[in-house]
């Protein structure tokens, strides 16, 4: 099925975000891919669909086509979020274009009604306010936000009554759906195509709203650029069907197209794709960074290079004499390197319609879901990857390379220019500091004005003096691993870092105004109940301390990439059988002689780490936060205390 362009056929390329990734900022994949392209001649555009089938279903005409699809639902069979939206019909189809608007800074003023709790209709989503509510019945955010926090007090009630109304969509239009993840078991760590493939199937039978709606939005997208390749940027598995119901739409009508599969997902999960079925609706699938094999391809389709030449690409062999199945190609050339892929652009993308969301009350998760950030690489891989959780056998995190500081600055200064907006989420694995330290410096020669955050090893190289350095520079937060606080654990880990170090390293960003989010992780292979217990002892100390302001804990998975996945009896786990399949292939279960109930902990973890982020609970005994006996803290209850005086 591998269509190819005549030689004299001009080439237009349309990147894609599908459904579903963020509805704050754009998935900046397509960014990357369409300034590239055009630094090298192609004519080359985007489109988020991802934000146009949301603002499409959240509109007045979108939840009129819900309300038709819920009068068609018995009453036994329609749920809380579903009756209250039958209860409140109207007043959902009066406020849904305000509330949007507002959302998007169109209407700011809208804030002051919203606040009042008597202007949008709320559905069961408001009930986690109820937990707020102090003794005398006071406002129940008022913890929260404080008395000036207007606009996001209003952000966070109209973010619940969005959250509402997804439930409407997924409990009387289509069961998969959530604004983030669409159809996420479909996909991940899918070792069948079947699932999916039934899907589609049923999409092309009886397709829901969503399923209609996504099919109207790709046509008016193919007709509005007339491409000759559409590129569909994966970057997760909760935008896999979606993307696959996009192909399905164009082969279905514009079989001439070509249709490209990458991305992050792809990356991950479908190193080893063996399933045809996939090539029914993609001609191509490319592996790693997809500058070089886009490239290859657009050659490939301008006939100035054969198809055995392509680089890092799955097709199927359906030529005269094929076989049907897939293969890989890969002829060996180097990677566009870093410094030259170009300028990400946002082109095309409509950047005055995206959604500032308040949805959970963490420092840190709000940055991720509120306001619109330029989203840019200062260097592609880690320059750490050993840790043994992390993919570091793979592309994106195995081959490191950077770019100058100018250049990077350049490209800073070009984004501001077309956006007009200067905040920017550095999107790396880890930023290495000594690049952050050159960028930081000349951030500050330009008097550049940005505002920016990102992730980092929590490594001794970040002094107090570097610290301030990329405070002064526009830093505003930065996050990054501290996993299992446990010594034992982060050599096990390879981390490269202490708890000591960590507290040092953090209480210097902090100091000098930067917010400090730690990741942290449960259920690492040999951790037990007195690790897990020891661990949170750190935690509370380091937000005790003034170390850290935000932070969430996160279930350890094992991945086949990953150190653990590779060489599980060094850490003391054994693998389970994974499934035999021909699509994805990621996540593999282990058997962990420790026999901890892992999850059990983690209630009680992410109790705790929720009431540390308002200030609560910090000098209590961390056995607090589990329903069941735990054994007492090893840790000293000054530890963290003597290792900040320690510093110097």
């Amino acid at each position: 099925m591998s269509a190819v362009a005549s030689s004299t056929t001009s080439q237009r390329v349309l990147s894609v975000i599908p459904p579903m990734t963020q509805l704050n900022t754009p998935y900046p994949s397509t960014a990357y891919l369409t300034g590239f392209l055009r630094s090298r001649g192609v004519e080359a555009v985007q489109e988020d669909l991802a934000l146009a089938l949301v603002l499409r279903l959240l509109s007045p005409e979108g939840l009129k086509d819900v309300a038709e699809r819920v009068q068609a639902l018995p009453a036994k069979k329609r749920s809380p979020a579903v009756q209250s939206f039958v209860a409140q019909q109207d007043r959902y189809l009066a406020t849904i274009g305000p509330a949007i608007a507002f959302l998007q800074g169109r209407d700011s003023t809208l804030a002051h009604r919203i606040v009042g709790r008597h202007y949008l209709p709320e559905g069961p989503r408001f009930a986690s306010l109820d937990v707020y509510v102090d003794d005398e019945g006071g406002d129940p955010l008022g913890w929260a936000f404080g008395a000036l926090g207007l606009t996001d007090k209003a952000k966070h009630l109209a973010t619940l009554y969005l959250n509402d109304l997804a439930d409407v969509l997924r409990d009387a239009v289509d069961e998969r759906f959530e604004f983030v993840r669409y159809a996420e078991s479909l996909a991940g760590s899918q070792p069948t195509f079947d699932p999916l493939a039934e899907a589609l199937a049923k999409a092309q039978i009886s397709p829901t709203l969503v399923d209609a709606l996504l099919a109207q939005l790709t046509h008016a997208a193919i007709a509005r650029h007339q491409p000759t390749v559409v590129l569909l940027s994966v970057p997760f598995p909760g935008s896999v069907y979606a993307a696959f119901r996009i192909a399905q739409a164009i082969k279905a009508q514009h079989p001439h197209i070509t249709t490209v599969l990458g991305g992050g997902f792809v990356n991950t999960e479908l190193r080893e794709l063996a399933e045809p079925r996939v090539f029914d609706f993609f001609d191509y699938v490319t592996l790693d960074a997809g500058e070089r094999p886009l490239l290859a391809l657009l050659e490939h389709l301008r006939g100035e290079r054969g198809r055995q030449r392509l680089v890092r690409t799955f097709v199927r062999n359906d030529e005269e004499g094929g076989d049907g199945a897939v293969q890989y190609l890969n002829l060996m050339e180097a990677d566009i390197a870093f410094a030259e892929v170009g300028t990400p652009t946002w082109d095309g993308l409509p950047l005055d319609r995206y959604l500032s969301l308040l949805d959970m009350l963490n420092p840190m998760h709000r940055l991720w879901s509120d306001g619109r950030w330029n989203k840019l690489t200062v260097a592609h891989g880690c320059y750490w990857k050993k840790c043994s959780f992390c993919d570091v056998s793979l592309d994106y995190i195995s081959r490191y390379e950077g770019a100058s500081a100018g250049v990077l600055a350049d490209r800073i200064d070009a984004i501001v220019r077309e956006t007009g907006q200067t905040g920017f989420h550095f999107v790396d694995e880890a930023a290495p500091p000594k690049a952050l330290k050159a960028l930081a410096t000349e951030l500050i020669a330009r008097n550049a004005g940005i505002s920016w955050w990102g992730n980092v090893r929590f490594e001794k190289t970040f002094t107090p003096e570097l610290a301030e350095l990329l405070a002064d520079s526009g830093c505003i937060a930065i996050s990054g691993g501290l996993e299992v606080a446990s010594d034992r654990l982060l050599n096990l880990m390879k981390k490269g870092v202490s708890v000591d170090q960590v507290a040092r390293v953090t209480k210097a960003f902090s100091e000098v105004g930067i917010l400090v989010h730690a990741y942290l992780m449960y259920g690492f292979p040999t951790q037990t109940v007195q690790d897990t217990v020891d661990a949170l002892e750190y935690v509370r100390q380091l937000f005790a301390n003034g170390c850290i302001q935000s932070g969430f804990f996160h279930r350890f998975a094992c991945t086949v990439h990953s150190p653990v996945g590779q060489n599980p009896a060094e850490y003391g786990v054994t693998l389970a059988p994974l499934p035999p399949g021909a699509f994805a292939k990621n996540d593999v279960a282990f058997i962990d002689p420790t026999g901890v109930d892992h999850d059990a902990l983690g209630a009680g973890l992410k109790k705790a780490i929720y009431n540390y982020m308002h200030g609560i609970g910090l000098e209590e005994d961390v056995r607090m936060w589990f329903p069941f006996k735990v054994p007492k803290t090893t840790v000293r209850r000054d530890r963290i205390e003597r290792a900040l005086r320690e510093r110097g």
